[in-house]
């Protein structure tokens, strides 16, 4: 099957007796080297008549005022009619394929006898993932005209950007129209070229309807770039420094490389390796290092700010050529969330502490449940007053440890290990602070799990103590004696047991006998 696209213009113009000359592009590819190429007038039932093709083919009625060249090498064939007559006026294609239904563009020729012709379609040549510089012809040389580019197509030229600041959706932050020469002329940055970019373009100044001083462009993409990928997104926090190394062809020669700012189809000069910097720019950003051999220069940015958010270009100059590369580079502001500080725990003994040290966010936190102790909390700037809490066996104390000094209350208990500021906060890396989470939950069940087992041992003792009364009664039922109160405030005389009486846990035997009261 016919592979990938093909386009040219949509509509010619002709003087009757004159000629004109159209060309078709189509992808480079093996198979479009070797297919037909054609071109047919459209007649009436929607059959298009072969007018010429690659076969060898011409129509009696064109013979001898028509041709076909190929130039399979550049992706393109072009039609030249000659001899115009008004009745040459109609609508063509020119297409590739065994018929003549297949991939084609339509186009509608008007012959009469004061046309305007166009003229002659500029190719240029891109690779995919790079970039592309187009020279625009001498135009308004008093600069007061808006400058354009625009892509032709079925309805016409549609915008793609001006020097109003227009940019279309697809085209943001890779598109640059530069200042105007003293001839007038001037340039078309594209970079990061894709597939869809390829096709018929228009470049000029004032209106887009206009033909005078304006260029039609055929651009034309090949395989991709073997210049490394580069990210397209950046990331720098306010405050801090940003390296980016851009990427050249070490053998194009190009004299001068540069790092601009981009913003509404321009970029504004930052540095460059002649030693400029942007006057706003001055001290925060330099080209740290330059590498001619291997096509690669270093840009450094220090002292973020919020502002400095947008897109950027990497650029290399070679006279008329440029090669450039975009990059978009987002600020984050300063870590102002709160997280998690050092931390001590303490079971029977063992402490240890986790965490990391901020600037900003909540207090310390230290808490004990019954010999187990541990701190949480975070170092602000400025003092607090720390509290404590306590809820039977569960304490906790909440501190803050500031950068000027910090008082940590004691805690209720004396077997609550308590630890200065100073001893218990330490700097460690952000994946111990991550484990907090994780720990936290783990110590806590810890905690409970001992409280309940020191329960439950209480209570096997208590078991314990009511299991020996039970059984020294039932010695005692065995031997015949009959349990009796004992008498409050009375002294037991010696002789039989007469009963056992328990009094707060402990049991008292009682004896009686034959002998007097005393």
């Amino acid at each position: 099957a016919v592979s990938s696209t093909l386009y040219g213009h949509r509509f010619l113009t002709g003087e009757v007796g004159g000629s004109v000359t159209h060309q078709c592009f189509y992808s480079i590819t093996p198979a479009n080297k070797h297919y037909r190429k054609y071109w047919c007038k459209m007649e009436g039932g929607g059959i298009c008549s072969t007018i010429i093709s690659t076969t060898g083919y011409i129509s009696k009625d064109h013979a001898g005022r028509v041709s076909l060249k190929d130039i399979p090498q550049n992706g393109t064939f072009m039609v030249t009619m000659s001899e115009l007559k008004s009745s040459d006026t109609g609508t063509y294609r020119c297409g590739m394929g065994a018929t003549n239904r297949d991939l084609y563009v339509r186009l509608n020729l008007v012959v009469s006898a004061d046309a305007v012709t166009l003229g002659p379609t500029e190719l240029v040549w891109g690779e995919l993932q790079s970039s592309v510089t187009v020279l625009c012809p001498p135009g308004d040389t008093q600069g007061g005209k808006k400058r354009f580019w625009c892509k032709l197509g079925r309805t016409g030229c549609t915008l793609v950007a001006d020097t109003d600041g227009y940019v279309g959706k697809s085209y943001q932050g890779r598109i640059s129209i530069t200042p105007q020469e003293s001839s007038g002329a001037f340039k078309i940055l594209i970079n990061d070229l894709k597939k869809e970019d390829s096709g018929l373009y228009k470049c000029g100044t004032g209106r887009l309807s206009a033909q005078d001083g304006s260029r039609v462009v055929a651009l034309q993409l090949t395989t991709a770039s073997t210049l490394p990928k580069r990210p397209k997104f950046l990331s720098g926090t306010v405050g801090d420094s940003l390296s980016v190394k851009c990427h050249y062809d070490p053998s194009g020669s190009y004299e001068k490389q540069y790092w601009c700012r981009w913003k509404e189809a321009s970029c504004e000069l930052l540095v460059d390796t002649d030693g400029f910097v942007h006057e706003s720019y001055k001290g925060r950003i330099q080209i740290a290092s330059s590498n001619r051999e291997n096509g690669t220069y270093t840009v450094v940015m220090s002292h973020l700010r919020e502002e400095d958010a947008g897109w950027y270009w990497c650029g290399a100059r070679n006279g008329h050529v440029e090669r450039t590369s975009s990059v978009k580079l987002l600020i984050q502001k300063g870590n102002l969330a709160p997280s998690i500080t050092p931390t001590q725990r303490s079971i029977r003994g063992l402490t240890f502490s986790m965490g990391t040290v901020t600037k900003s966010s909540s207090t310390p936190t230290q808490r004990g449940i019954r010999g187990l102790t541990f701190t949480m909390g975070t170092i602000t700037k400025s003092s607090s007053t720390p509290t404590q809490r306590g809820i039977t066996d569960l304490r906790y104390t909440t501190v803050t440890d500031t950068e000027s000094s910090s008082t940590l209350l004691p805690t209720a208990s004396p077997s609550t290990s308590v630890t200065s500021s100073g001893e218990i906060f330490h700097k460690s890396s952000s994946g111990e602070s991550r484990l907090l989470p994780f720990v936290l939950p783990a110590l806590i069940l810890l905690a409970v799990i001992i409280f309940v087992l020191t329960r439950v041992k209480l209570q096997r003792e208590m078991g314990e103590e009511r299991s020996a009364v039970g059984t020294l009664e039932a010695v005692s039922d065995q031997a015949g004696l009959n349990p009796v109160k004992e008498p409050t405030g009375e002294s037991p005389a010696a002789g039989k047991v007469h009963g056992c009486g328990t009094d707060s846990g402990n049991c008292r035997w009682v004896f009686s006998g034959t002998g007097t009261d005393r």
